[in-house]
């Protein structure tokens, strides 16, 4: 999809949004229902992350992705967006996406000609009580992004036709620390030739983003 079409699909974002593929939806196949306890906001851990798209040589859209470092916690060795959790001095949600994109992979917002398009909905993560605000953004010219060594093991940058409606979903069953899971994650390749699975709240956000793309204004659908 050249980054063009992106651009004009994204000029105004509708309201509401479209949702992105059920079956990225994770879900229990033993038959339990989940144990999580109800959402209290006051317990909520509220951050952001950067949704950023940027041109490739030949001018096709890319977005920004990273893949975790291998530790010993909730995420570790997943792929996901530059971000985190809000920091006291942040002046809102989009500082923190910034700031947590430049802390990660490198980005110069200035450099780049990043420019913020809006917002996608935000995702709310029960294991670890993240409620993610993705903030979408364009960057004008290509950035050159350098991973931090604590944070991110490599960079990512999949096509964004990787996640239009008719993009492939494979399925996946998966236990985690004790729990039957059945997910659908979209897969995306890295420069070494080496294939990865993007599940979870990652997934869910660009499968919102392909949405939004596949059929914008009736538009004929340009990979």
């Amino acid at each position: 999809m050249r980054i063009e079409t992106v651009l004009a699909r994204l000029a105004t974002l509708p309201g509401p949004l479209p949702s992105g593929p059920e079956a990225l939806m994770p879900v229990l196949t033993d038959g339990r229902s989940r144990a999580f306890p109800p959402r209290d906001p006051a317990a909520d851990r509220p951050a952001g992350v950067l949704v950023l798209i940027v041109p490739d040589d030949q001018g096709h859209a890319r977005v920004v992705l990273t893949e975790r470092p291998t530790y010993d916690g909730h995420h570790s060795g997943e792929v996901s967006f530059p971000g985190g959790k809000v920091e006291p001095d942040d002046a809102d949600i989009v500082a923190t996406a910034l700031r947590e994109a430049e802390e990660e992979v490198g980005l110069d917002p200035v450099v780049a000609g990043v420019r913020v398009l809006g917002r996608l909905d935000e995702v709310w993560i029960p294991v670890s009580r993240f409620a993610l605000v993705p903030i979408l953004a364009v960057a004008d010219r290509r950035p050159v992004l350098v991973p931090s060594p604590l944070e991110v093991a490599r960079i990512l940058e999949p096509s964004v036709a990787a996640f239009l409606p008719d993009a492939p979903i494979r399925i996946v069953d998966r236990t985690i620390r004790d729990w039957p899971l059945r997910y659908g994650a979209y897969p995306v390749g890295a420069e070494d030739g080496d294939e990865l699975l993007v599940w979870g709240a990652t997934a869910r956000i660009l499968g919102q983003l392909g949405a939004i793309l596949g059929n914008e204004g009736g538009m004929p659908r340009d990979r």
